[in-house]
């Protein structure tokens, strides 16, 4: 129990540094809304759960250890990383800022749409596999079976998830009440700028 309070604590530490699922679910939450937020929280932890799932029943390890297989993943990654970053960009840069006022339509996208990326995002992170496949064996110790790993592995996604969750209540509370177009498009910028720095660490990453 006493290594599961600690793996729960570092879960929680984890799950609060801020990442590019991080961003994008701010950028959901603030440009388009609650429920935008909620179906992009929902695809990164529907694609955290089978990351998860992948470690604690080493299939995850067979894909790490398949070169082709695991940069194909990476460059993936770089991609969409690099589309979210170009894209919230150009909706930074848009003439019409009035597109992100309440009732707006710019910010809209559909529910399939909204849950995509969240899941596109982290799945094709290879950081959260690997990450999946050194931290759980230091903490659930050798000799322990899948149950167990799964357990840990879906212990991160539920504490990731609430704290996603918690950041979506927050910014599309917040945005209710910064209702200037310049506030949405301040956050498309700088979401942009980070996505693309996430995109550019994970391509120099040897």
């Amino acid at each position: 129990m006493s290594a599961y309070v600690s793996f729960l604590l570092f879960a929680t530490l984890l799950a609060v540094a801020p990442g590019p699922d991080t961003f994008l679910t701010l950028r959901a939450s603030v440009v388009g809304g609650r429920r935008r937020g909620l179906l992009t929280t929902a695809g990164i932890t529907t694609a955290g759960a089978i990351q998860g799932v992948l470690a604690a029943t080493g299939l995850g390890a067979l894909l790490a250890a398949s070169e082709p297989v695991f940069l194909a993943i990476r460059w993936a990654g770089v991609l969409y990383l690099t589309w979210l970053g170009l894209t919230a960009l150009r909706d930074a840069l848009r003439r019409d800022g009035s597109v992100w006022s309440v009732g707006g339509t710019g910010g809209r996208v559909s529910a399939s749409t909204a849950f995509r990326q969240g899941f596109v995002c982290n799945i094709t992170n290879p950081k959260v596999l690997a990450f999946n496949l050194a931290i759980l064996p230091q903490f659930v110790g050798d000799g322990q079976g899948i149950p167990t790993l799964l357990a840990y592995a879906l212990t991160l996604v539920v504490v990731g998830s609430a704290v996603l969750l918690t950041l979506v209540q927050l910014s599309s509370a917040a945005a209710s009440r910064l209702v200037r177009p310049s506030f949405r498009r301040g956050i498309d910028g700088a979401t942009g700028v980070v996505m693309l720095g996430f995109a550019t660490a994970l391509a120099a990453e040897v």
